[in-house]
Parts: C-alpha cells; sequence; structure tokens
C-alpha cells in the first residue's frame, strides 16, 4: 500500500512510502482509508513539538474508512461499513482513569498517528471498540475533520461551562465547527483572528460569529467564557483580561508555546483556566450523535495522498481557512482547488 510516513522527528517532512498492508489482530479491523483529516496535532508531531511518537509513524488520526476485515474477536463491526478513528486508539480499561470514565487521561493510552499508524496511508488497522459509525449525512471528505478537530471542540465547548457569550481565539477546523454548534444552541460566538488576517475574520462571520476582530482587541461585550484554539501561550491572559468573574478559559490544544506571567487580578474572582486533554470514547458517541442531528457545515480542501506535505505547509502557513483532507483516491495532478462544505 501507499503511505505517507514521518522516519525523523523535527524533520517537517513525511515521505512517500510502500507498505505491506497492515493485518488485524483479533481484536481490530482493517480499514480502507478513504480521507483522512489534516489536524494540528499532525504539524506538532512532525515538526517535533510532540516528542514521544513512535518511528517511524504514519501520521494521521481523522480517519474515514470502510471495514475491509474484522479480527476473530470483533462482534460489533463488519465489513463494509464506514467508520471514523479518531486520536485516542487504546487505554487500559483497568486504570482508575479509565474506571472513572477518563479514559482520555489513561497513562497507558495509545493514539493514532502518535504511537500507531494512521491514516496517511491506503490502509490501516485500529481497536475495533475505537471506532465508530459515521452520519450519513456527511461525504467521506466533509465528515474526516469531525473525528478531531469536531471532537476536541466539542469537548472543550462542554468543558467552558455555562454563558451565552463565547469567545474563540484562533479559527481553524476546530473553531468552525465548534462555532456552529454554539450558535446552533443560541450562544453568541465573539472570534479572535491572528493580527491582520481580515479573510480569517471573514470567514467566522461567515460561521455564525456575531463579532470577529484581532486576538489583540477587545470584544464589545465581556465574554462568559473563551476557547482558546490557536497555540500561543500569549492569548491565556489575553482572554482571561475579557472574560467575567467567575468565567472559564479552556486551553483546547495538545500542546501550546509557554504561557507568560501575569497578574493574579486576571486570575481572581474566581475565574478558571483549564486544559483540555484527549478524549473519550463518550466524546465521540455524543458529538457525532449532534452532528447526525445538526447539519454542520465542515469547509475542506483536498489534497492527495502524496501531497501531504503540502497540506502540512499549507497549515503551518495559516493559508487555510476550515480544513485540510487527504482523498486517498485521488492522484497527483487531480484538481485541488476544492473547498465547500458538507451537504445537509
Amino acid at each position: 500500500m501507499r503511505a505517507m510516513r514521518l522516519t525523523r522527528s523535527g524533520s517537517g517532512q513525511l515521505d512517500a512510502v510502500e507498505l505491506d498492508r497492515p493485518i488485524p489482530a483479533a481484536s481490530e479491523v482493517l480499514v480502507r482509508v478513504l480521507a483522512c483529516g489534516v489536524c494540528r496535532t499532525d504539524l506538532h508531531v512532525v515538526d517535533g513539538e510532540l516528542p514521544q511518537a513512535t518511528l517511524p509513524i504514519v501520521p494521521g488520526h481523522e480517519i474515514v474508512g470502510i471495514v475491509e476485515a474484522v479480527g476473530k474477536n470483533v462482534v460489533d463491526r463488519e465489513p463494509g461499513e464506514r467508520v471514523g478513528i479518531p486520536w485516542l486508539a487504546w487505554a487500559c480499561g483497568r486504570c482508575e482513569f479509565c474506571r472513572g470514565e477518563h479514559e482520555n487521561l489513561c497513562p497507558h493510552a495509545r493514539f493514532t498517528g502518535y504511537q500507531i499508524d494512521g491514516g496517511y496511508a491506503e490502509y490501516t488497522v485500529a481497536e475495533a471498540s475505537f471506532c465508530f459509525p459515521i452520519p450519513d449525512r456527511y461525504d467521506d471528505a466533509h465528515a474526516a475533520p469531525l473525528l478531531c478537530a469536531g471532537l476536541i471542540g466539542y469537548r472543550s465547548y462542554r468543558m467552558s461551562g455555562p454563558g451565552r457569550r463565547l469567545g474563540i481565539y484562533g479559527f481553524g477546523a476546530a473553531a468552525h465547527i465548534i462555532a456552529q454548534v454554539a450558535v446552533h444552541h443560541g450562544l453568541e460566538v465573539y472570534a479572535f483572528v491572528t493580527p491582520g488576517d481580515g479573510e480569517a475574520a471573514g470567514f467566522a462571520r461567515e460561521m455564525g460569529a456575531i463579532w470577529s476582530g484581532f486576538s489583540n482587541e477587545s470584544p464589545p461585550v465581556p465574554l462568559d467564557k473563551a476557547i482558546i484554539f490557536a497555540p500561543v501561550g500569549a492569548l491565556v491572559p489575553e482572554a482571561l483580561t475579557h472574560v467575567v468573574p467567575g468565567g472559564t478559559v479552556v486551553c483546547a490544544g495538545i500542546h501550546m508555546s509557554d504561557i507568560p506571567s501575569f497578574p493574579y487580578r486576571l486570575l481572581w474572582a474566581e475565574r478558571t483556566v483549564r486544559s483540555v486533554a484527549n478524549l473519550t470514547r463518550r466524546d465521540a458517541r455524543e458529538f457525532l450523535s449532534v452532528a447526525a442531528d445538526i447539519p454542520l457545515h465542515t469547509h475542506v480542501r483536498e489534497y492527495p495522498l502524496e501531497r501531504a506535505n503540502d497540506a502540512l505547509s499549507d497549515l503551518r502557513g495559516g493559508h487555510l481557512s476550515g480544513a485540510a483532507v487527504l482523498r486517498v483516491g485521488l492522484r497527483v495532478g487531480s484538481d485541488l482547488s476544492f473547498l465547500g462544505s458538507s451537504s445537509s
């Protein structure tokens, strides 16, 4: 099978390779990959900012594909079924975190495209119990961002707590999905983008934000809560400045630059800063159920598998509105200008 593989941490580049098609173990399924989203976490892995990756590794954890074969112990998945494979690939099920419904914090957990080969390939294997049916209303490419951008966005949204006015810092793949969920639930969304990026500010308004501005600007009203998707630590005190007493600032990324020191008065009045780590299978089931009911419009740009480095480069350079998706069936030379939204 064809695959794009990282061989050297921090190299910033993947190598096009030919690999043997994997064979599913007793509890696994073999999945023919149809599409795989290109997540900022993949970029952190490729650029060496998450240094504990198993090498060599095939990245990719926003996988949509068809089950081709099942292991001998698999009873809940069957050949021909379309499934999604997210970041959390396996948890032990025995530790205190797993028993307490916090498998996202399992110290023995393994992750797709980080310790286990992921979806930048024609085939992959995954634990059957960590795969999920995809709502029929989404085609393969537009479903892919739901598997991490959507899931992490949804967990961050839930962890942000109550409140009507939601600030979102960094308006990329996760933000453009969860903004639609928030608007559907009747919240006011205030979007903060990189200073000077008027295109991103306009995109945020298209996705339902009632106000969009640059990250160094003040919103027109105080915020009840904020989610930071941009991996920029300086945004934490910035967001705290605009959150009401008792409000929450959620750091949603797996990697962030150092948070600078800030005066205690920004945290005082029972404001909260919290991080979101990974996801659980419950998150996946809940969010995909939400996505089945709400017509989420995932804006994607498609790339052939062999041009995964171009997709990563565009993400690294901030040249994307929405999400990049590898379409495994596309070939080099195909029209890459597609930019659309999922069917309703």
